[in-house]
């Protein structure tokens, strides 16, 4: 497949204190798909408005998924984007769920290749600040009937991303337990990354913030007593167990979303010694669990997030602290692991970093 390049005229200038979602970089990645051409018509250009048509499928019916994944400045200078083969493969999941066209992974890595290599100049050394890549694949066939579409575009953009709750990249949050509102349903679209699954979450956030906590944690949609995840992020707990602390995360039941932050920190925590476990935690055992000190930890992690503790629990029925409200050492450690394998300061696993040269 022919790349068509056209680099942007007037490059901008590396953002000093980004916060998260609106620095910008310059380029962008586009490629279209139809049933007759396939994949064509790869274009990387500058960063641009899209014209749509009002009669968008995407924009009615929801047929939008996309990714996010990292690119982070190593200890030599170079960049490399932290497993973006494991995007590429749950890309293509997603796509199946919507009935919509799976792009090749080689063509998700090339374009990742593509704009990485031409905008990874704003990217500064600063170890809290990343370049955010965001793929994004919608039907763009003007048409109302109610079917999937015939057309589609797929687009990777960027933008350089600090802190996703501040300016203290590991200060804990408090959440509220989500009682009035569901994320996700068996059967549902809970386990793949579509837009149809955010908005609706929106609401609960709110309530979340007039209660005084930075995030909402969802529980299942079936008996409303097991815990899923927080925010947009999975969840891990520290509970001590009788040989030192162990590492547990909600198992994967088809309504959480397999997190690639999630895996990675499955295999960090086991490599560090620590005995880790995928089953389901109740939120009455977490409370109880956390009151009586068997959990000492309690921890979120995801792209944009990384690894974030949390502090203090709100539910209807009353409110807890995890540990003394500080970030405990297990997550500290698990954190420190994580982002050491992803700036290259201690060796990664294998395929774990690709390394992206400057075009």
């Amino acid at each position: 497949m022919t790349l068509e390049l056209t680099p942007t005229p007037l490059p901008t200038q590396a953002p000093t204190r980004p916060g998260h979602g609106d620095a910008f970089t310059d380029h962008m990645v586009t490629l279209a798909w139809n049933p007759v051409d396939g994949w064509h018509d790869r274009r990387v250009g500058p960063l641009t408005a899209l014209p749509l048509h009002p009669a968008t499928i995407g924009l009615h019916y929801a047929q939008v998924i996309f990714e996010g994944l990292k690119a982070h400045r190593q200890v030599d200078g170079s960049v490399a984007v932290f497993r973006p083969d494991r995007n590429a493969t749950r890309f293509r999941a997603s796509a199946r769920r919507l009935e919509m066209p799976e792009l090749p992974e080689e063509l998700f890595l090339a374009a990742v290749d593509d704009l990485v290599g031409l905008d990874q100049h704003l990217l500064s050394d600063d170890p809290d600040l990343s370049i955010y890549l965001r793929p994004l694949m919608f039907a763009t066939e003007p048409n109302l009937m109610l079917r999937p579409s015939g057309e589609y575009l797929f687009l990777l953009m960027a933008f350089v991303a600090g802190g996703f709750f501040g300016t203290d990249p590991f200060a804990p949050v408090s959440v509220l337990v989500g009682r009035t509102h569901t994320r996700a349903v068996p059967g549902g679209t809970g386990d793949v990354k579509c837009a149809a699954n955010y908005g609706p979450s929106f609401v609960a956030q709110r309530l979340a913030r007039e209660a005084g906590c930075q995030q909402v944690v969802w529980l299942d949609a079936l008996e409303r007593r097991w815990i899923e995840e927080m925010g947009g992020m999975n969840m891990f707990f520290v509970r001590q167990g009788a040989s030192g602390p162990e590492v547990v995360t909600p198992a994967l039941t088809g309504t959480l979303l397999p997190g690639v932050t999630r895996d990675s920190l499955l295999t960090l925590a086991a490599g560090l010694g620590y005995p880790v476990s995928e089953e389901r935690v109740s939120v009455d055992q977490w409370r109880e669990e956390s009151l009586s000190g068997r959990i000492t930890e309690t921890f979120a992690c995801g792209t944009a997030a990384v690894v974030t503790p949390v502090g203090r629990v709100h539910d209807t029925d009353g409110h807890w602290l995890i540990g003394n409200g500080t970030p405990g050492p297990v997550t500290t450690a698990l954190r420190k692991a994580l982002v050491d394998v992803q700036h290259g300061r201690t060796p990664a696993p294998e395929g774990w970093l690709r390394p992206i040269p400057p075009r």
